[in-house]
């Protein structure tokens, strides 16, 4: 499978980097397999930290990693998935224990109605009937290096 990470730098060995603030997956290194998602998070993450360069990294996720790694996948916005994100936004630091998490991704749209559950402004069920209407996009989580392994660095590309 293909999957892209959009960014500001070519990333040729993806590593995991802590992160300051909760994330929807936990700390780890964040792909999608829509291109155009992570065109738009290059150009994103260029404008936030006022780089000049918005770059698309390409790899390869070996077949063969979804059997050797411990996966969780969240097929649809549903409960378990806004649990896992809730916890995982709530501590950056929060450890899941699986190696890889895919599923879908919470936007600014999606993260408003995630923050109003951490912040007791809305119910989950609220929350769970109003993400059904929004877009949904894609996220894949490399959780651990061994997961990382299992990555092949295709091509990097400028997206200005």
């Amino acid at each position: 499978m293909i999957v892209y990470h959009g960014g500001t730098d070519i990333v040729l060995t993806p590593r995991i980097v802590p992160a300051y603030t909760g994330r929807d997956f936990g700390v780890g290194f964040y792909t999608t397999y829509i291109r155009e998602q992570a065109v738009k998070w290059a150009k994103r993450q260029a404008l936030y930290r006022k780089k000049a360069e918005a770059v698309l990294n390409e790899y390869e996720l070996a077949d063969s990693a979804i059997h050797q790694l411990i996966v969780k996948t969240f097929d649809d916005y549903s409960m378990d998935w806004l649990d896992f994100v809730v916890e995982c936004r709530r501590d950056a630091a929060h450890k899941h224990g699986f190696d890889l998490v895919i599923g879908k991704i919470a936007n600014d749209d999606v993260g408003e109605t995630i923050q109003a559950v951490i912040d007791g402004l809305t119910s989950k069920d609220f929350a769970l009937s109003k993400l059904a209407f929004m877009h949904v996009n894609n996220q894949i989580c490399f959780s651990t290096d061994r997961a990382l392994g299992f990555l092949k660095h295709i091509s990097s590309e400028r997206v200005n």
